[in-house]
């Protein structure tokens, strides 16, 4: 394989290594936010931006995490036939579908995308007590799926090389 493609590779997987370890530390967010909340209902004095900022950060550590979680192959998968398949016969099957999830992703990158350039332009707010802006979440959204099609090209290069019988 090109030097180009192994810098890529290494490049996207230190990325995703890096953001997804920060995403693993947003579930104690969570769970502060969670048990502040719980003391202030506690006392009489619940807070009205516990449960979407729990909701918000729930969905930044989820996101956040899937490229990571791909990169690791922890993610879930239904296996059937496919682990009694040859390594090669395997790659060629990854390198098939994972040109529907790049597609996948892309589409859902063009309209994330154009939410958040319209939460962006008009300001676009929760329509809830707290009434959070929306466009921060909303970039989060942008910035994992940008992340995930990265790491489904590197996906992608590791199966060419299989095929090629070559390292990557």
């Amino acid at each position: 394989m090109p030097q180009w493609t192994k810098s890529y590779v290494r490049w996207v997987e230190a990325l995703n290594y890096r953001v997804g370890r920060f995403a693993m530390y947003l579930l104690f967010i969570i769970m502060g936010i969670l048990l502040w909340s719980s003391i202030t209902k506690f006392i009489r004095v619940p807070s009205l931006w516990t449960l979407e900022m729990a909701q918000f950060t729930l969905v930044a550590y989820y996101l956040l995490g899937a490229p990571y979680t791909f990169q690791l192959g922890t993610n879930v998968r239904m296996d059937l036939l496919y682990s009694r398949l040859r390594p090669r016969t395997q790659a060629l099957w990854d390198a098939f579908t994972v040109f529907a999830l790049i597609f996948y992703l892309g589409v859902m990158l063009y309209g994330a995308v154009g939410s958040t350039v319209y939460s962006f332009e008009t300001g676009e707010r929760n329509p809830t007590a707290w009434r959070p802006v929306l466009w921060p979440i909303k970039t989060v959204i942008c910035l994992s799926f940008v992340l995930m099609i990265l790491q489904s090209f590197v996906h992608l290069l590791r199966d060419i090389a299989i095929l090629r019988g070559e390292e990557l």
